[in-house]
């Protein structure tokens, strides 16, 4: 992207719930490409392209061709995914992982994050066989559509991004960018607990600064209400 000129993207987005969502309607608004799936079927999202303009797709279908899937689905699904559900993705392939574990909320118990210490990325990156940046889990939904700002505005805030493979992390931190965000480098995918529910940077609106503080100021153990 030079002089002000935004390359368009092809995305898909695996899971149509309020993230999911309301990233296909403002990264169709900035100009992507986007394939929206989720487990229901395409025919239960008509309303959501004609809205977007998103096309709307099987789970199997959501990465082909894309260059950045986004994975918003409940963490307990994941394992359910269909096999070979990144096939046929651009070369270079990014994934973002916007999920959480929510033990007592909705997932269940899962042992290898409880208590083998595997990150709620980690977990999820295994599963799909494909490295993921961790992106959006803490974002409130509606923030997504009204709280972007452009750069330099006093009132935009930050949003931590934690991955191993640096080059994605670049692709997610410049469309989050463009969507309206600054963000913060959380650091490695094993680090990834710095943004996990419960901790000073989930749920927190703030800039640049603030997301810093927090992100350093996290502790692994989990709170009681994110245990299992």
């Amino acid at each position: 992207m030079r002089n002000g000129e935004r390359s368009v993207m092809k995305i898909g987005i695996i899971g149509a719930g309020n993230i999911g969502g309301n990233l296909a309607r403002r990264l169709t608004a900035v100009g992507h490409d986007v394939r929206v799936a989720n487990s229901r079927g395409p025919q239960t999202l008509t309303e959501l392209a004609e809205e977007t303009g998103a096309t709307p797709v099987p789970v199997e279908e959501a990465a082909r061709g894309a260059e950045v899937v986004v994975v918003t689905i409940p963490l307990k699904a994941v394992p359910g995914l269909p096999s070979g559900v990144l096939d046929g993705a651009a070369e270079g392939l990014v994934v973002i992982d916007t999920g959480n574990y929510y033990p007592q909320q909705r997932d269940g118990r899962i042992a290898a994050i409880e208590d083998e210490g595997r990150t709620e990325s980690r977990w999820t990156a295994e599963h799909l066989g494909h490295t993921v940046v961790k992106a959006f889990n803490g974002t409130y939904a509606q923030d997504i559509l009204d709280r972007h700002r452009p750069a330099g505005d006093p009132e935009r805030i930050a949003l931590p991004v934690a991955g191993d493979d640096e080059a994605a992390k670049r692709v997610v931190r410049a469309l989050i960018d463009e969507l309206g965000f600054d963000t913060v480098d959380a650091g490695p995918l094993d680090e990834s607990w710095r943004q996990q529910p419960g901790t000073p940077v989930y749920g927190l609106r703030e800039g640049v600064d603030g997301v810093t503080k927090a992100l350093a100021e996290a502790s692994p153990e989990r709170t009681p209400d994110f245990q299992g």
